[in-house]
């Protein structure tokens, strides 16, 4: 999650120097009318500054070191951008980082403007990029990503030595074009190609439920800079349509902008009640209360529900556990992802970046639910043929084969209702069977074969009738009949 706050990171920066020259004047003024214990907290502060200084030393010594007496020549560049790396590396955290000019533009364009890619928010891992969440409707999405996928290579490339940025860097590109990953899921490794497409501008997509035209469902994707604006919007249509309740999805959102998250938990919370607290390293939290000063006076009083699961993160915990806390809503789903820190950026004139964990972020009641998340009120989720791993499509099943393709091949021509025998992992008569009354029925080459187009078209089925079939959304209509 970035955190947009009134003062700029840089600004921050600006007032702790102004807070050394204060208390650089409250020393000298002490001295004249004090005694002892103030000359202590100033030699104190004394070394403190010389410790800082002699480790700036030494990281200066060995930069002159290096790029004067190693063997070959190196870039200045090269070595300031390995100094900065280094102490980020040192920190172990995933969400601290130092971007590059291009890796800059990409998460402003994330969090501001359309891009050509696949659509997945991902977060390093400790020997691969790990997917937070898919974006509805981007080709990740519609390919069956899931969260907490990991992506071991892309484009043919191993991941485990990339950096975060670059990896987004490699999997973003002009529109129409493939990218390639390879994904590990519960052990096993596939490869997936998708066509990069424009990842959409809106994060916020309004419709009335189809069995029931009174409730609402909002679906947000991510937090930019427009999100609480979109969401206003879709509750005002949504109203004019006739809609008495809400249902709000953050399935699958990994999060965004947390001044958004402040502005769209207030509409649904009471002035004055606590949305957020943030705690930085100095000790006391900041309590963020809702109110005008984010929702301007806009407010949802209608029965709302809100659906989470493993792919929502960081401000849709924020906006999820604000509402659940202090609005009484309820949740429904799978427990959520856990991300309870906050980033900001420090611009550089060349463009680059420091993107820093300046803090974490506390539930309305001062939990923490950082690698824990949030658990549903009501626990609903897709059937386990959901999260079966798809076959390989690349990779030709036939009779006698056997292995974990096989069981997953076998799973999926049962929940579609052809008998493919058990579900053991071996590739029977029954199994082949059951691929030709599949291929006859769809109009493909009968050969009892698992091949490309057979597998491709039975995974697309698959998705379309899980998505048909929506247990959560049902029991978030159950809970507001």
């Amino acid at each position: 999650m970035t955190k947009k706050a009134s003062s700029s990171f840089k600004e921050k920066l600006f007032k702790k120097r102004l807070g050394f020259i204060g208390i650089f004047v409250s020393i000298v003024v002490s001295l004249l009318v004090g005694g002892g214990s103030v000359y202590y907290f100033m030699n104190k502060q004394v070394k403190e500054l010389e410790t800082a200084n002699q480790s700036l030393g030494k990281i200066s010594s060995v930069y002159s070191t290096l790029y004067y007496n190693y063997y070959k020549q190196i870039p200045q560049k090269k070595l300031t951008d390995g100094a900065i790396n280094g102490m980020i590396s040192a920190l172990g955290d995933p969400f601290s980082e130092y971007m590059s000019e291009t890796e800059s533009s990409n998460l402003n364009d994330t969090m501001s403007g359309s891009f050509g890619g696949i659509g997945t928010q991902v977060e390093k891992s400790s020997n691969a990029i790990k997917v937070i969440a898919p974006i509805a409707g981007t080709p990740a999405s519609k390919a069956g990503i899931k969260a907490n996928d990991l992506i071991v290579k892309i484009n043919g490339r191993q991941t485990s030595g990339m950096t975060l940025n670059k990896a987004v860097q490699i999997m973003r590109g002009k529109v129409g074009t493939k990218v390639t990953i390879t994904i590990k899921r519960n052990g096993q490794t596939f490869d997936k190609t998708l066509v990069r497409a424009k990842i959409p501008v809106k994060t916020v997509t309004e419709t009335l439920d189809s069995k029931n035209k009174s409730i609402g469902v909002i679906a947000v994707t991510t937090f930019s800079q427009n999100t609480a604006k979109e969401m206003k919007q879709a509750i005002v249509s949504l109203r004019k349509q006739g809609a008495k309740s809400f249902v709000i999805d953050m399935r699958n959102n990994p999060g965004g902008l947390m001044d958004q998250a402040l502005k769209m938990s207030s509409m649904f919370v009471k002035d004055g009640k606590v949305i957020l607290q943030v705690a930085s390293r100095s000790g006391k939290p900041t309590i963020y209360r809702a109110g005008k000063q984010f929702d301007n006076g806009f407010k949802v009083h209608e029965k709302t529900v809100v659906l989470i699961n493993g792919g929502s993160a960081s401000a849709a915990e924020i906006f999820s556990s604000a509402l659940r806390q202090s609005a009484g809503v309820k949740l429904i789903g799978t427990k959520s992802y856990g991300k309870g820190t906050v980033q900001n950026t420090l611009p550089f004139k060349d463009k680059t970046e420091l993107k820093l964990t300046i803090a974490k972020w506390l539930t309305p009641n001062g939990t923490w639910i950082h690698h824990k998340g949030l658990q549903p009120d009501i626990k609903a989720d897709y059937p386990s043929i959901a999260y079966v791993l798809a076959p390989n499509v690349n990779k030709e099943l036939k009779l006698d084969d056997s292995g974990s393709s096989v069981e997953s091949l076998q799973k999926m021509l049962n929940f579609l209702g052809y008998d493919a025998g058990k579900e053991n992992g071996y590739f029977s008569e029954k199994t082949q069977k059951a691929v030709e009354a599949y291929q006859k029925e769809n109009k493909l080459t009968v050969n009892g074969k698992a091949d490309t187009k057979t597998l491709t078209t039975l995974e697309t089925q698959i998705s379309q009738k899980i998505n048909q079939n929506d247990p959560v959304l049902e029991k978030a209509e159950e809970e507001l009949r």
